[in-house]
């Protein structure tokens, strides 16, 4: 009984010490690409037009002041930030999260919808290639994440835009497209949004020990839909906003970002780390994923083992 007990013990601390990761190569997001990334502070007008052969690679980084592992993943963007030149925008986890106040329900579930993954670290390179987790088949991440930056679009044309703020909190947006040379599906249409990034904001209470989280996206809002099978040679749009109130001090931008939606359904299951979750059931395992807890075949393998082992015995 006592060396049935032991081997017990054994296969109970292998369960809970260091999960082996697997590397999960980049794949298609098949969501539609994205682009843009002209910004102004929040606080300042402005005009530019810039041709989109010019324009910086788009990386949605979904994250959490809880991440750990995102913390490597945010490193490494930032070591590759001038050599690539690419924009960062942190969309930080909020469904049933309570410890990570930088999120929003409306963020976070545009995210699930448009990409259909979780927890994070996710990064989405121009809408188009995703990225899960924080380990690479590569000699860093640094390097993939470089090779996946410089994905060429093939996009041509030049997008203008003005913002004038009338207040601390409300401004004009007005954007235009001219030509836009793109073949897409009947049903696609390109959106355009202004998506409002806070700078810094600090919370000390961030588990992962950052303490000042970065291009944190406070909100994104709709500026105009553009029908793509009418094959327009200009688009353009007007709208008047009010920015959603910063997390903390006074350093909001304003960034025009494009986005085709094609006309397709999210089927199959939520990737939760190593678990998979139907997408019309509760994943109740999904904190166990975070913590990293062995998973419910292990924990039976090594019931079925002591059994045996107590069989054994008597």
């Amino acid at each position: 009984m006592r060396k049935a007990f032991l081997l017990f013990g054994i296969l109970v601390l292998t369960a809970l010490g260091p999960a082996t990761s697997v590397a999960a190569p980049a794949t298609s997001t098949d969501a539609g690409i994205m682009f843009g990334g002209q910004w102004f502070e929040a606080n300042q007008s402005g005009e530019s037009t810039v041709n989109f052969s010019e324009m910086p690679p788009i990386l949605e980084v979904y994250t959490a002041t809880w991440c750990s592992n995102c913390v490597d993943v945010e490193h490494a963007l930032d070591a590759i930030m001038n050599e690539t030149g690419l924009q960062q925008y942190h969309i930080h986890r909020a469904i049933n999260e309570p410890q990570d106040p930088l999120g929003s329900i409306e963020l976070d579930q545009r995210f699930y919808d448009r990409y259909g993954v979780s927890p994070p670290p996710v990064v989405v390179f121009n809408g188009s290639v995703i990225k899960i987790g924080s380990v690479t088949e590569y000699d860093s991440l640094e390097s993939e994440f470089t090779e996946l930056a410089q994905e060429n679009m093939d996009i041509s044309g030049t997008s203008t835009f003005t913002w004038n703020s009338t207040s601390d909190s409300t401004g004009r947006v007005t954007w235009a497209i001219e030509p836009l040379n793109l073949t897409f599906p009947a049903g696609a249409s390109l959106s355009a949004y202004a998506w409002i990034v806070e700078d810094s904001a600090s919370f000390e209470e961030g588990s992962n020990g950052l303490g000042d989280y970065p291009h944190v996206v406070r909100g994104i809002i709709e500026l105009g839909e553009i029908n793509m099978t009418s094959n327009p040679q200009v688009t353009s749009g007007s709208l008047n906003i009010t920015l959603p109130p910063a997390y903390d001090g006074n350093d909001l931008s304003i960034h025009l970002i494009y986005q085709f939606n094609l006309p397709i359904e999210v089927d199959g299951p939520i990737i939760l780390g190593d678990e998979e979750c139907d997408m019309n059931a509760d994943c109740e395992k999904e904190e166990g994923v975070r913590e990293g807890l062995p998973a419910a075949p292990f924990i039976a393998s090594l019931c079925v083992v002591f059994g045996a082992a107590l069989v054994r015995r008597d």
